[in-house]
């Protein structure tokens, strides 16, 4: 009998939370990053599951457990079951682009339950954007009460972004920015992931930007100080230690360490003025979806992504 929820989590520490907090219903934890690396519309198949496997070795070292990951999904291979799925995802980037892959997945399945979203981001009398899995219990509870019926116009537009984010034109999102819809922060996110791009002028994207701009303005002793910085001022991304830790790393050539602090080099400083482009010396082989990083940049006077031109022909 259909008389409990399917919840599907954005990870495992919201998934522990929910058992914490005796919320009825299954769980299917969400694992992956697919902000960043090679995607394909098809989420659930060996080719995809490829893929992210390479990816996810190759960036990270990190061995893909595709067992597990299946014996998530098998969860959805019979919906009947269950009253209503209840996706569980929050205000940035990271989890936007997971969530757009989930309800894809859920219209390849061609499941037909109804569909609602919790979603955290902006909490009323606090300073910063919230994570599902930071709110207190009854911040959370209240979110879950108020949550929110997909419509068929907006399991649509999911399925519509995530065939967009897999192909070769991310220029297609430009319109979506200022179209309302029921995802209350999607504009903000598909504006941070085209400028995710290189910068036209100085070839580092907003993030690598942000990190030089923390050690212009900040005492930082350490490349983990850096670290913590730049997980909490990234504004709509949600990267995790790993993922900034990566670019940290890549952006060495910017940095001098001097008397126990890291303070920019000459090439940091050109880089924030963006007087050089070092696109090339970066290299930097990101994909994010259906597209190569360095094939396109951000031109700011434009707003919006243009060829690369070494990359031209």
């Amino acid at each position: 009998m259909a008389n409990q929820p399917l919840h599907i989590t954005n990870g495992d520490s919201l998934t522990n939370y929910l058992n914490e907090l005796d919320i009825v219903g299954d769980k299917l934890t969400w694992q992956e990053m697919l902000c960043e690396g090679p995607t394909e519309t098809t989420v659930d198949s060996a080719h995809f599951f490829n893929l992210r496997s390479t990816f996810l070795k190759d960036f990270y070292d990190i061995d893909l457990d595709v067992s597990e990951l299946k014996a998530e999904l098998n969860k959805l291979e019979d919906t009947t079951k269950y009253s209503e799925i209840i996706l569980w995802f929050e205000y940035d980037l990271f989890c936007h682009i997971n969530m757009l892959a989930v309800i894809n997945l859920l219209q390849q399945k061609k499941i037909n339950n109804p569909i609602y979203l919790v979603s955290s981001g902006r909490i009323s009398g606090e300073k910063n954007l919230k994570g599902l899995a930071e709110l207190s219990t009854e911040q959370l509870l209240k979110h879950y009460k108020a949550k929110v019926e997909l419509k068929p116009e907006d399991l649509q537009l999911a399925t519509t972004l995530w065939g967009i984010y897999c192909g070769k034109d991310h220029n297609l999102f430009k319109p979506y920015i200022v179209k309302s819809s029921t995802f209350k922060y999607l504009s903000n996110c598909l504006k941070a992931h085209l400028k995710r791009f290189p910068d036209h002028k100085s070839g580092l994207n907003i993030l690598e930007q942000n990190i030089l701009s923390i050690v212009k303005d900040n005492q930082i002793k350490s490349k983990h100080h850096l670290l913590g910085y730049a997980l909490n001022y990234q504004g709509y991304y949600g990267y995790g230690d790993l993922q900034l830790d990566r670019l940290i790393d890549k952006l060495n050539i910017f940095f001098t360490v001097e008397n126990d602090h890291i303070v920019l080099n000459r090439k940091g400083h050109e880089a924030l003025l963006g007087t050089h482009n070092f696109s090339a010396e970066l290299n930097n082989e990101m994909v994010f979806g259906g597209v190569n990083k360095f094939d396109f940049q951000f031109n700011k006077t434009l707003n919006k992504l243009v060829k690369t031109i070494v990359n031209e022909h």
